[in-house]
């Protein structure tokens, strides 16, 4: 018996519903994985909501999951029934008690981290990873600002920038989380809505403004972030989750100082599998050197989705969330 999270048309959380679904044996390149641990990503309400489209209808959510391998394609090598893999940005579907997917999409475990961790930590660590070392590469004394601070994603990206060497800036949308991102490496802690940003970014940073701009936030951020760079600086647009960016005039990064922007994506950054290894490895490092600790604030049964997925969109949530199956 194998259960999913699935819906069978767009809208809000009460569409996603648990039920059985067929287990297929793996393909020649796939292998079977029985998840620990499924992670829970805004991404996901894309998906559910139907900003992003989905190859078809009903779809099993998730992207990210844990866990150890079954079974093995008869053309898979370098991996074996016993193993423990983890994934992200793989086709979607991880919202599952066990799948099959290919074997270029994921990677081996080390011992040190178990699959709550790992499950809390692939997405959005390697996220960080790829904007931190491949998107904008961070130098030692640089200032930089790190949108939603407080989520998933925000925690790894503050601690690992300090590793890095940088003075930390964030936003976060309360003062509890205020006090969460200053723990775990932010400088500077900004609450959206009360502090005028670019003001502030000109007195931290002595009117110098920023090299780049990490936003996950979208519409409500967008201005404002361009508003903090110095010229030549670099706008991550990286999320959504208040909103897609209206439409541009590119004129506007001219205007403001000869601004590059880009909206990258980990599914570009790791399409290759040369390159997901590379990125996991060094997320690995930096975790099991105690550098970068994941932070799993929320635990949830797999099949009470809904409710963590109303959560997140309440900002009520910190760190990473976990499903358990």
């Amino acid at each position: 018996m194998n259960h999913a999270i699935r819906i069978h048309e767009h809208g809000g959380p009460e569409k996603m519903v648990w039920e059985e679904v067929p287990l297929p044996a793996p393909k020649p390149d796939e292998v079977l994985v029985r998840h620990g641990a499924v992670g829970l990503n805004y991404i996901d309400v894309y998906f559910r909501t139907g900003l992003y489209k989905l190859p078809s209808l009903p779809a099993t959510l998730g992207m990210e999951a844990a866990g150890r391998i079954e079974a093995v394609g008869s053309e898979v090598t370098g991996l074996a029934v016993g193993d423990r893999v983890a994934y992200a940005m793989a086709p979607i579907g991880a919202y599952c008690e066990a799948r099959t997917i290919k074997a270029d999409r994921l990677v081996k475990l080390p011992d040190g981290i178990d699959d709550v961790t790992a499950a809390g930590m692939m997405l959005q660590g390697m996220t960080a990873q790829y904007l931190l070392r491949r998107t904008y590469p961070v130098k030692p004394g640089e200032t930089i600002l790190v949108h939603a601070a407080a989520g998933g994603v925000g925690l790894i990206m503050c601690q690992w920038a300090k590793q890095l060497g940088c003075t930390v800036i964030g936003t976060v949308s309360t003062p509890e989380k205020a006090e969460l991102a200053r723990a775990h490496g932010a400088d500077h802690v900004l609450i959206s809505g009360q502090d005028d940003l670019p003001a502030r970014v000109k007195e931290i940073t002595g009117g110098a403004m920023l090299p780049v701009v990490y936003d996950s936030v979208g519409k409500d951020t967008f201005t404002a972030s361009l508003d903090c760079l110095a010229p030549f600086g670099m706008m991550v647009s990286y999320g959504n989750a208040s909103g897609p960016v209206p439409p541009l005039d590119i004129g506007i990064l001219a205007a403001k100082g000869s601004l590059f922007l880009t909206r990258p994506t980990l599914a570009t950054y790791t399409a290759k599998h040369a390159d997901l290894v590379a990125t996991a490895t060094d997320l690995f490092s930096v975790v099991l050197s105690g550098a970068v600790k994941i932070e799993v604030n929320q635990t949830y049964a797999l099949k009470d989705a809904a409710e963590a997925h109303r959560a997140l969109e309440g900002r009520k949530t910190t760190g990473s969330t976990v499903f358990i199956p």
